[in-house]
Formats: C-alpha cells, structure tokens, sequence
C-alpha cells in the first residue's frame, strides 16, 4: 500500500512509510540519437550560464557556475586545465560532480586468508555526465568558451541540497564560533552540535560534522609545522607590549623548545599579595608533544586556588627545574624569602598525597579496596593533620599488618617516602591552606584538566589555559564583590564574632565562625608566666583531650602568630582554633596554651 504526496518543490511516494520515491527534479528530455532520458535544470534564464560571458578572473567563473548549480541542484567540482609554456592556466574545465566514473575497488570478502588487501563496498556518486562548461583566458579575460547544459540524472531537492559538498561551506560566523568553542577544549563535533541547537537544525547549518572537522584539521595542520615558534612568538609579543608580562625560553641544540615560562601582571600583583605560600605541580602532560604542565600555585584569601605562573617542560631535569625556579625568581623577586634545592634552598619538596593515593585501588587491589575496609582506615591516617609522627606510623603498620601487605613493594615504597608526602610530618611548617585534602586536590586537577588535553596543539594549549584564568579571575572577583556587599549571620553575641565578619572574607569567616562559637565551652582555667611564655590552662567541656597555642611576637612585623600545638591550624590554614581536633589519641581534661609575651 503507498500514498502519494503532493507539494510545490517534489512528488514522492512513500510505500509503507519506509521508503521515499521522489518525482524527478528539472526538465526531462531525450536527445537525438540517444534513448537515454537526460535533464535540464529548470532555473531562470539569467542564472544559466551563456557562452561569450566574461568574467575577471577564474574565481568568478567558477562562483557563477556554483550559483548556478545550487539553484538547479546538483554539485560542482574543479576539472583539468590547460597551460602556456610558461606555466600560466589559459583554459579550465568545471564541471558536474558527477562526470566521469570511479575506478573499480576491490570489496570486502569473507576469506580469512585472502592475499590482496581489500576494501569496503563504496556506493559511487559518478555517473559519467557530461555537463560542464569550458573558460578561456583571452586578453586578460575569462571567456565561457563552452557550456552543455544536459545532465544524465535527475536533480537534487531543495531540502536536500546541503548533503552535497559543493553546496557546504563554513561561513566566518561558524569558523569564529568553531575557534572561539576550541578555547574552552570543545571540539568541532560538539561544536557542530551547538550550531545545529542554535540555528535550527541540521540543514540551517548548511555543513555537516566533517566539513567542521576537516576545518579544524587544516588549521592543525599549518599549526604544526610553527606550533612552538607561534606560541613563543605570541608570548614574547605580549612581553613587549604589555606591562610587567614575563616570558623565558630556551632551545637545545637543535633549536627545538625545551622550556618555556610565562607570567602575566595580574599573576604577579596576586603573588605579591598571596604568595607566603607557593607549589608547582609537574603532573600534567598538557599536549600531543608530552610537554610537561607546570602551574605555579598559591591560595588566595578565598581559600581557593589562585595561579602566580606557568611553564611548559619537554625534559625533567634537575637543571631543566633550575632553570624555571630561576625563571620564577626573576620574574618575581629576586630577593624572596622562600628561595629547592640550590635555588629555593629554604623550601621543602612534597609530593602531591592526592596523586599518590590515586594509584592506591591499582597498587593493592579492587578487591581489597572495594570489599573490606582497607581503604577507609588507611585514608584515616592519610587524610589529615592532626596525627603526629608517631602516631601515623602506629596507624600504618596496623593496617599493613591486619591485611597482610608487608610484601607490598608499592606500600613499602611509599612509606619510605613518607615524609615527603604524609601530612603528619608537615605539622611544623607554614602551609597557610596549601594542605593537600582530597577536595582541593580534585578541585585542582579538575580546573588544570580542562587545560591539558593530549591532543592539543600549543597554540590550543595556550589559549585553553587564557581561557580557564580567565574563569578563575572571575570567580575571585565574585567572591570579593560577595564579601563586600553580603553579611554572614552571627551566632553568638561575642564583639569578637561581629568584628571577625567586618575583617574575614565570606569564605574563612564561615570557618573562623565554627571555632568563634565554639568559645562557650571552653574556659580559661589558670595561666601561667614562664621564661617570657604566658601558658593558658583552657578546659573544653565539649571534649577531653590536651592542647595550647604559641602566641610570638615578630618585632619587624609588628604583628604576633599564634599557633595550637596540637592540631597546627593556624599555620596549616591561617586561622585560630578554640578547640583541638576531635581524633588526637590524646586523653586528658584540659587542654594548654603557650604564649610568648610581644616583648620577649
């Protein structure tokens, strides 16, 4: 059973709904001598091209016979050519896409054994027509010299126009958006959905995936060949134009690029103002060179990370390092307090704990992980600071020992290492929130990643990073608009509460307010005056355990830091606590403080 629709454009059947017959399109004709049907299109007089028509150059005459196809419907494409002695093209063919015939291929068999190589059937879109037209090059014009005008196969609809190639092309519009959507690690086949959403569908794009695909390739492929030498070449020019912009390079002996760091003003005027505490991470492969990504890292008043620099790597050296540190130094401050090794020789080498237990399910086992609670008691003595030394190594040999994993070489490994990494034994150095918990490392590696993509060229690369700091200046900006135009709610009564939410930002108020309010059940038991310290006996009614902070005095900054012995939290995260940590292994009833008299 078929039903017979009718419209202005086309006559189709449609057999059971499955199927669409559609009624040729043009002018159907015989020629003499021939039984064969052929067609004309059926298009206005002044679109059909006309022998004796003149045009500038060969670029005209061939957009001409592209309009004149696209309104007729069927595709063009570029024939042979003819020229001088002296090379230059005197006479072009141009002519329907369906001229000619394709070379016979061998088809897929199903012989295991098969000795020549075959390739997959291919349905042909040649048919052997003759329709073309012919220009010449006379006296500095071009010449329709001849025009056959009948085509041996019917047209193509108007609706359907679009799938044939010569009738695709990238507006600037969709090659802008295409670049633009590269930007944030978008690719041309997303991007080509996006287009479709935005204009409507599939043929108001007027291309299809692989004309955006093949756009982008060609791109990649000029890229290629001065992929370092534009990205150098683009920094070095901000460098000159833009103030405080610094960028370093060096090559090796083959003038292949080695080293690379970058740090705009805006990164430096951050350092200046968050800098007391800096890392660099050296764990990501940014591009499809296997460079190295080094982000320099700080944390802003926000608690959220915050980028002081960049560097890209093709070696890990020990002088490849001292060259960036050195880099870094002079870019920033030649004369910085926290100069590793014989650069940084006052700062300490950590590993990231995040990357490290990253690899734990691999290392050990899924099993083991997934059905016990291995992972959950080892993350306990990882993830957190309150434990000291001793007290870690307790905890992990328990572990090691009630599973049975003293064999493990990779356990074993890191153990060793465990000062380089277990956060235990970083209770005495100044972090001010560089700490690595499991949110801030996933935070991090999740906003670096949307940099690094394997696949990328370094001209990508770089704008991938512009466009993440952008997003991260963004978000700070926020953040401070928030604390200047909101205000927390306050939980106590204390002045100390209310002058906290004048001075803190939204983010560490809302922390300080937790041990603020966790004043009321503490109580200043008895204090004492020894050697220049004054010691506080606190009883915290909430919890037993011991703990005390050093209150010093430091002369030349007019200002005392003050430290709980215990849990180190103002020096980890650059705020006081009013309490210790619930889990010190500690048992006592009061807890101590120690402070050092601002004269002493």
């Amino acid at each position: 059973m078929a039903d017979t629709i009718v419209d202005d454009r086309a006559v189709f059947t449609v057999k059971g709904f499955d199927s669409l017959t559609y009624a040729p399109r043009g002018i159907e004709i015989i020629l003499p001598n021939s039984s064969e049907k052929h067609y004309i299109p059926d298009v206005l007089e002044e679109l059909k091209p006309k022998v004796g028509m003149t045009f500038d150059n060969m670029d005209q005459a061939f957009a001409y016979y592209c309009n004149y196809a696209a309104a007729s419907g069927f595709g063009v494409r570029k024939g042979t050519d003819s020229k001088t002695n002296n090379g230059v093209i005197k006479l072009k063919y141009y002519l329907c896409s369906k001229e000619g015939f394709n070379q016979k291929k061998k088809v897929d068999t199903l012989e295991e054994n098969a000795k020549q190589k075959v390739v997959r059937a291919n349905f042909s879109k040649r048919t052997g027509c003759q329709a073309h037209i012919r220009v010449e090059l006379v006296q500095d014009k071009w010449n329709i010299y001849k025009f056959v005008e009948e085509h041996n196969h019917f047209f193509v609809n108007e609706e359907d126009m679009h799938f044939l190639a010569s009738s695709r092309k990238l507006t600037q519009l969709q090659k802008h958006m295409i670049q633009s959507m590269a930007k944030i690690n978008i690719g041309p086949v997303r991007a080509f959905n996006v287009m479709r959403t935005i204009f409507g569908g599939f043929e108001e794009v007027g291309v299809s995936k692989n004309d955006c695909k093949n756009f982008k390739r060609e791109i990649n492929l000029f890229i290629n060949e001065y992929d370092a030498e534009m990205m150098v070449g683009n920094l070095m020019k901000k460098k000159e134009h833009l103030p405080d912009f610094s960028c370093e390079y060096f090559t090796d002996e083959e003038n292949c690029l080695v080293g690379l760091f970058w740090s705009d003003g805006e990164s430096k005027r951050n350092y200046q103002v968050f800098g007391d505490i800096m890392s660099f991470d050296a764990t990501y492969r940014s591009n499809r060179y296997s460079m190295v990504f080094v982000p320099f890292t700080g944390i802003d008043n926000h608690n959220n990370n915050v980028s002081f620099g960049a560097a890209l790597l093709a070696s890990e050296t020990a002088e490849t390092y001292k060259w960036l540190l050195r880099c870094f130094l002079k870019a920033f401050d030649p004369a910085m307090k926290k100069a590793i090794e014989d650069v940084f020789s006052g700062s300490r080498h950590r590993l990231c704990m995040w990357h490290v237990m990253h690899k734990l399910s691999t290392k050990v086992g899924v099993t083991l992980c997934n059905t016990t609670d291995f992972k959950q008691r080892i993350c306990d003595i990882v993830w957190t600071d309150s434990l000291s030394p001793s007290e870690f190594e307790v905890g992990w040999h328990s572990v090691i020992q009630d599973f049975d994993l003293s064999d493990n070489n990779w356990l074993g490994d890191i153990y060793d290492m465990r000062e380089s990494w277990i956060p235990a034994y970083y209770r005495d150095e100044l972090m001010s929130g560089l700490m690595r918990t499991t949110s801030r490392s996933e935070s991090e590696n999740h906003f670096f990643g949307q940099v690094c993509n394997v696949r990328s060229t370094l001209l990508e690369f770089l704008t991938h990073f512009e466009t993440a700091i952008e997003s991260q200046r963004h978000n700070q900006r926020k953040n401070d608009h928030d604390t200047r135009y909101t205000r927390p709610q306050l939980k106590t009564d204390f002045v100390l509460e209310k002058q906290a939410s004048q001075i803190y930002t939204k983010t560490l108020f809302l922390d300080v307010q937790v041990e603020i309010v966790g004043i009321e059940k503490c109580i200043n038991v008895k204090l004492e005056n020894i050697d220049g310290f004054t010691k506080f006996f606190i009883k915290d009614f909430d919890q037993l355990c011991n703990s005390y902070f050093e209150e010093e005095a430091i002369v030349k900054a007019g200002k005392k830091s003050r430290q709980c012995q215990n849990c180190k939290e103002y020096g980890h995260y650059a705020s006081t606590c009013s309490k210790p940590p619930k889990k010190t292994g500690v048992n006592t009833k009061e807890k101590t403080f120690d402070t050092m008299s601002a004269d002493s």
